[in-house]
């Protein structure tokens, strides 16, 4: 059975009630909170391996409690929206969620996801062979043992989604990725045309790696293809 706590953040106690009892029945340990302000409280007295997150909520929202969150720590957050638009779902993943649900959602699916970002999110944070734990691009380092990006020795927090994507296009220079490829290696689920969720991660790492976004130096846009790092 499943050892991993995970964290719920929403002001709906019908909501917290029903995921609890899911969520308990796989295993998991359960911690609750009914705002952004009560849930970073909890954080730093806890240890969590992934949150679930309301993004309407009072005191403070969902995307505040993200970007908090974010400044610190890179556990799997999925967002939850009664909202249902893709502008929605685009400032959810933007502001540093792995993936985002719209409600009313099915509780075993929500059950389901919850597994994919943990192992996902526990594979990359397996220590490496130490000639094998970093990947260097020019002077961006990418070190998969402990989890951190630095460029020029300055540290850079991403998100784990973020994270694999990089390491993924950083272990295969020169090759270019198209982003169904992209999705269907780090989410392991299958790509739908319509779904954005690739550029959006995409444009967040250039923010967050770049001096210039639209100029970028490591993550180039292959027109009409897809994404690669140079060799």
């Amino acid at each position: 059975m499943a050892s991993d706590t995970i964290l719920l953040v929403d002001d709906e106690k019908d909501i917290l009630d029903l995921l609890g009892i899911y969520l308990k029945n796989e295993g998991y340990t359960i911690l609750t909170a009914s705002s952004g302000l009560e849930a970073l409280e909890l954080l730093k007295q806890k240890a969590v391996d992934l949150i679930i997150l309301d993004i309407m909520m009072p005191r403070m929202d969902g995307i505040q409690a993200c970007l908090k969150i974010r400044e610190q720590r890179n556990m799997p957050i999925i967002m939850l929206s009664a909202k249902s638009q893709d502008m929605d779902k685009i400032f959810g993943l933007s502001s540093g969620a792995d993936d985002y649900m719209t409600k009313p959602f099915n509780p075993l699916e929500l059950i389901a996801r919850v597994k994919s970002q943990l192992r996902r999110y526990k594979k990359l944070n397996i220590a490496s062979p130490p000639q094998q734990d970093e990947l260097e691009v020019d002077d961006l380092t990418i070190n998969t043992s402990n989890h951190e990006v630095r460029i020029d020795g300055r540290e850079i927090k991403l998100t784990p989604r973020e994270f694999a994507i990089l390491e993924l296009l950083a272990r295969n220079r020169g090759i270019v990725f198209s982003i169904q490829r992209i999705y269907e290696s780090v989410w392991n689920e299958a790509f739908y045309e319509s779904d954005n969720t690739v550029m959006v991660h995409i444009r967040k790492l250039r923010e967050k790696l770049e001096t210039t976004p639209r100029q970028p130096k490591y993550i180039k846009t292959v027109w009409g293809v897809g994404y690669k790092i140079e060799k």
